[in-house]
């Protein structure tokens, strides 16, 4: 049976946001929606159910604006605090539903949330804490959360091994710099690609426009989004009728639907 869903944007914007504190550029000073850029994260939706993927310093703010009411579980791509940090704000989904949070992510990952919020797993945690049960993945073996089977795809950040994650038809990769050829199969016969371009000039840690574009070529999915983007990217009226056919800026709030199930290309 084909099951249908939404991936909406909750971020599409990198570790410091857009605008940026004190920036008077034009971009950071523009007036249209599209150039408020939350850092970057995202929300899978189906069946009424929901799914975190990070839980940045934003994730308050990103879960009142969608006005989600559950959320069963986090995908957490790497321990950056961009991707972390709000974790202690699943705690009104957890008063909610009675239940501990999964957050599912590699040993490594897990190694460092424990670190960062050691008073969560604290023999006797105070009243109130967050409660989270971690449970661990890596890249070699899909994994299922409420009946979705989900394939982890590495990819490598600087020298950091980062999660991306394929739901039928659709990938999210966000802080990728380098894929190696057997992770680029995972992405193959996709419909949308969801991938991070910073902006216009080299980085040692992310894939820019010109090299996500490549990437996208390479892979060739009907459709593609960039995010994780830099103020330094330009404004979202001006780049965006510049990209090639079928590709486009995320921004925040985007909804793009994906499917499960599907006979592949």
């Amino acid at each position: 049976m084909k099951l249908t869903g939404t991936i909406t944007i909750l971020g599409s914007g990198t570790s410091q946001g857009v605008p940026v504190i004190g920036c008077q550029c034009e971009i950071c000073r523009s007036t249209d929606p599209k150039d408020k850029r939350l850092r970057t994260a995202a929300l899978v939706s189906w069946e009424g159910k929901n799914i975190a993927i990070d839980c940045g310093p934003d994730f308050r703010q990103q879960m009142l604006r969608e006005d989600v009411q559950s959320l069963s579980a986090v995908w957490i791509t790497h321990e950056h605090n961009d991707h972390i940090i709000g974790l202690d704000d699943v705690r009104p989904f957890n008063f909610m539903s009675h239940q501990d949070m999964e957050v599912f992510t590699t040993p490594r990952v897990i190694k460092e949330v424990k670190k960062r919020f050691n008073y969560i797993f604290e023999a006797n945690p105070y009243p109130g804490a967050p409660r989270i049960r971690l449970i661990e993945i890596d890249k070699s073996q899909p994994f299922e959360v409420n009946g979705l089977k989900v394939v982890p795809v590495e990819v490598i950040h600087g020298r950091l091994p980062v999660l991306g994650f394929r739901l039928g038809n659709i990938a999210y990769i966000t802080d990728a710099k380098v894929i190696a050829e057997e992770e680029l199969a995972k992405l193959k016969n996709l419909d949308t690609l969801i991938i991070n371009a910073l902006h216009h000039k080299a980085h040692h840690s992310h894939l820019n426009l010109a090299e996500a574009l490549e990437m996208i070529d390479y892979l060739s999915p009907q459709n593609a989004y960039l995010t994780h983007i830099s103020h330094r990217m330009g404004l979202h009226e001006k780049i965006d009728p510049q990209l090639p056919k079928g590709v486009h800026l995320a921004y925040d709030g985007l909804k793009i639907p994906f499917s499960y199930g599907h006979v592949e290309r």
